[in-house]
């Protein structure tokens, strides 16, 4: 079977790359399935883990935003921040869970202090998705 490289990196460094059979991805418009030769594309991401198949197996990636961009053999996943399931500590990504629920109930005046929360608490929640698929 065909496979394509895939790269996740953030500012600090680089995630993720290896050739790859399959990713699912949540875009802002949608969950998109990215195989060898698909078309060229732009999309911003959002909070979610990446999906990735490699032959039988199944590997996931927590992305916080960015955005993707696919070439003919190669798909590239430009992350705010991104980790393995390895690299996540479950009891701090609980904690953080946590504190965002504890501020979205008392910023619900504060249009800004909430954004925070919400954005806080789906990083959080991403977080422990990934972690629990090691």
């Amino acid at each position: 079977m065909s496979t394509f490289l895939l790269e996740v990196v953030t500012p600090e460094r680089t995630v993720y790359a290896q050739d790859v059979d399959m990713i699912v991805v949540k875009g802002v418009a949608g969950e998109l399935g990215i195989l060898p030769n698909h078309i060229p594309l732009v999309t911003p991401l959002k909070i979610a883990p990446v999906k990735i198949n490699i032959g039988n197996k199944s590997e996931y990636i927590a992305v916080n935003g960015g955005f993707m961009e696919v070439r003919k053999d190669k798909v590239v996943i430009l992350a705010e921040s991104a980790e393995l399931p390895g690299e996540i500590d479950v009891d701090r990504a609980r904690a953080s869970k946590e504190r965002a629920e504890q501020r979205l109930r008392a910023a619900k005046k504060d249009e800004f202090d909430f954004r925070r929360a919400e954005l806080s608490l789906q990083r959080a929640m991403n977080r422990l998705e990934t972690a629990s698929k090691k």
